[in-house]
């Protein structure tokens, strides 16, 4: 079904090198893992405005906040596992608490770090990030979004985190796509039932669509990359016009983008809901594919648990 792999990462250096060269304000940080976040772009060409802070994520952050207060726009990158992980207090305290221009863009999120184990794979980031007041959380599913996610997060003006994965995804969208911030991207109408995905999960929930298509089934698919501020509004509409939802995430299945979906359905239109995800567990070494295989990160089992919620609907 898809033919153009890619890694969102790498869209993300070139676009900060392209940004970097638009406008001076902009900064960019790095905790020792630029040729693996891909800020080396911005680095090599813009070395005066480049500052690796070495494995020392907490200061990272520290310094971010220092930077933003002088009104420079700054981009503080490394692996969500360290950033999330080590940093959190920091986030937290010097970033969103007092509403600084600071975006922490993290790459290599989720189990596809694969064969670095649970010690290197944060499946509750959404979570931490998202409970965070003040904070946007984003997660985009393709190259495309990604740049447009970048461009727009550098004209807003506060805290927000990016999340990324390590593997290349397939490319979805087309250069006529617009990214706007609190609001979903509906990939594929349908009306018997709706699949809310994020990242990895959008392509795998377009496949699931495509086989529940031969059954008979027309399902929604929706790009819900804005997990905060969260598009309440399409939700709601999907639930009302399909009568039942299934959400699509590689994050743990507790307070991720699902219960955030969740949240909103019991509030103001319950319907018949599953969520595909990782279960309440940590990761472990393996290759990434085998390890979507194992916790259900497939288009097999998203079209599973669809046919679960239609039996519900009847």
């Amino acid at each position: 079904m898809f033919k153009d792999y890619k890694y969102p990462r790498e869209a993300y250096g070139k676009t900060l090198r392209e940004l970097g060269r638009e406008r001076k304000d902009i900064v960019v940080l790095d905790a020792d893992l630029s040729s693996s976040t891909k800020t080396k772009f911005f680095a090599d060409e813009f070395p005066d405005r480049f500052f690796n802070l070495g494995v020392a994520e907490q200061n990272m952050i520290g310094v971010a906040a220092g930077l933003a207060t002088t009104g420079k726009t700054v981009f503080a990158s490394s692996f969500a596992m360290f950033v999330v992980g080590r940093g959190y207090d920091q986030i937290r305290q010097s970033i969103v608490y007092p509403k600084l221009n600071v975006k922490i863009v993290t790459t290599h999120a989720g189990i596809t770090v694969g064969g670095d184990g649970a010690s290197h794979q944060i499946i509750e980031d959404i979570a931490l990030m998202s409970v965070l007041p003040n904070m946007n959380v984003f997660v985009p599913a393709d190259c495309v979004e990604t740049e447009k996610m970048i461009r727009a997060i550098a004209d807003h003006k506060g805290p927000v985190y990016v999340r990324m994965g390590r593997s290349k995804v397939p490319t979805i969208y087309d250069d006529s796509f617009e990214f706007h911030p609190g609001r979903a991207s509906i990939l594929k109408e349908g009306n018997d039932i709706s699949i809310i995905a994020i990242g990895i999960m959008v392509s795998k929930a377009l496949e699931a669509a495509e086989e529940l298509k031969k059954k008979g089934i027309s399902a929604r698919v929706i790009n819900m990359s804005t997990v905060k501020p969260l598009d309440e509004e399409t939700i709601i509409k999907a639930a009302r016009e399909t009568g039942g939802i299934v959400t699509a995430e590689e994050h743990n299945v507790t307070m991720g983008m699902g219960s955030a979906v969740a949240s909103v359905l019991s509030e103001k239109y319950p319907v018949s809901m599953f969520k595909c995800g990782i279960p309440d567990v940590f990761g472990e070494s393996g290759d990434y594919k085998e390890l979507m295989e194992k916790y259900g990160l497939t288009a097999d089992n998203v079209v599973k648990t669809s046919l679960n919620v239609l039996k519900r609907k009847r």
